[in-house]
């Protein structure tokens, strides 16, 4: 059943899709310790997804900022990875912590924002290719009304799986724009990103503030328009994902 009034759909940014126009969503994550890389990514002027990490002082209002500005927010919700050398920060979730404390702390890293549509992760290698710590903590998100963007960190996922399972908005990861953050790398990665748009009709890309991601974005985002691809938000994906 639909409920208009679910954050997921109220919070959404209208998108604007001829049809049979070829669409992107480009999601720029890893945001909240930096004002000045979130204005960065909002002078590129086009419809980007903006995520939050939960650690910053100050990601709750360059988040609600952003928000302002006409952006989609998500939540950038660390969770444990293969490699144990990561820092997952205070927040993160892990398989050991159980359902129960993984929920609790996923409600403290939320109520610190507001006006977001959903969350993807941050890392996660190892707790989303685990189905018992994914299972309760999508469920969480759909009582809540939100949507999972599986950033598909490992081929292992069972993040994306499970969301279609459990009726949960959804969508996933198809292109990451800077695993390799050098010019020719990226350029390579966004003519990637267009043959899968064209190939699908829809494409994701994830990427970072990082100076070089965003020189390139800022070169190849008229270019992109002017071949006829349309810029979406997130919440566009999970639509034509999900009928819930």
């Amino acid at each position: 059943m639909l409920v208009p009034d679910e954050p997921w759909r109220r919070f959404a940014v209208r998108a604007k899709v001829e049809p049979g126009q070829p669409a992107i969503a480009i999601v720029i994550d890893d945001l909240g310790m930096s004002a000045r890389e979130v204005d960065n990514v909002l002078g590129l002027g086009e419809q980007l997804t903006l995520s939050f990490l939960p650690d910053g002082a100050d990601a709750p209002w360059l988040a609600r900022y952003a928000r302002r500005a006409g952006h989609e927010v998500l939540v950038h919700v660390p969770m444990e990875p293969m490699h144990a050398g990561h820092r997952l920060g205070a927040y993160g979730l892990r398989v050991s912590y159980g359902a129960q404390v993984n929920r609790d702390r996923l409600s403290t890293i939320l109520a610190r924002f507001g006006a977001y549509v959903g969350i993807n992760n941050h890392m996660g290698s190892r707790f989303t290719s685990d189905t018992e710590s994914m299972a309760p903590i999508l469920t969480e998100l759909k009582r809540r009304g939100l949507m999972f963007l599986d950033s598909r960190t490992t081929a292992a996922t069972q993040g994306n799986r499970l969301a279609a399972l459990l009726e949960v908005p959804h969508a996933m990861r198809d292109v990451f724009i800077d695993a390799e953050p050098t010019p020719e790398a990226i350029r390579y990665q966004l003519a990637r990103l267009e043959r899968v748009a064209r190939e699908n009709g829809l494409a994701i890309a994830i990427g970072h503030p990082h100076a070089a991601t965003l020189r390139a974005l800022r070169a190849w985002l008229p270019e992109a328009k002017a071949r006829g691809f349309a810029f979406v938000p997130i919440s566009y994906a999970a639509r034509l994902n999900c009928a819930c």
